[in-house]
């Protein structure tokens, strides 16, 4: 069995069924004989460049684990689903047992923004005019 590393671009608007999809492409990773040895929901997040008029996208990484001869069928299927705007799959020797960079400045990024909420909680309006 080869190794792959698959990064999968899904449409913003379909943010709320990314559960949905992890199934279904699971389900068709098993028909074709792959398994996801791992599987990071990383979120919305800006792209670089706007894709088919999207400016967010929904990412999600996997390592895979596979018959080469069943990629071309994975692929095939993806490059027509509506719901991926972008793809890649790429052979590796070994998988990483990190978690991906994107994983982690993703964490960080909503450990930002919960402590500016708890900051802002804190000083309430009243608070502020008492100081003016």
């Amino acid at each position: 069995m080869k190794k792959y590393e698959a990064v999968l671009i899904l449409n913003p608007n379909l943010s709320s069924k990314v559960e949905e999809f992890k199934a279904e492409f699971n389900q068709l990773l098993t028909d074709n004989s792959f398994k996801a040895s791992k599987l990071e929901d990383i979120g919305r997040r800006q792209l670089a460049y706007s894709i088919n008029n999207h400016n967010k996208g929904h990412y999600l990484l996997m390592n895979l684990e596979g018959d080469p001869s069943k990629l071309i069928e994975i692929e095939t299927k993806i490059k027509y689903n509506e719901s991926i705007i972008r793809h890649i799959i790429l052979a590796v020797k070994d998988h990483s047992s990190e978690e991906s960079i994107l994983m982690a400045e993703s964490k960080n990024k909503k450990s930002e923004v919960t402590e500016i909420k708890k900051e802002v909680v804190k000083t309430s309006p009243k608070e502020e005019k008492g100081n003016e």
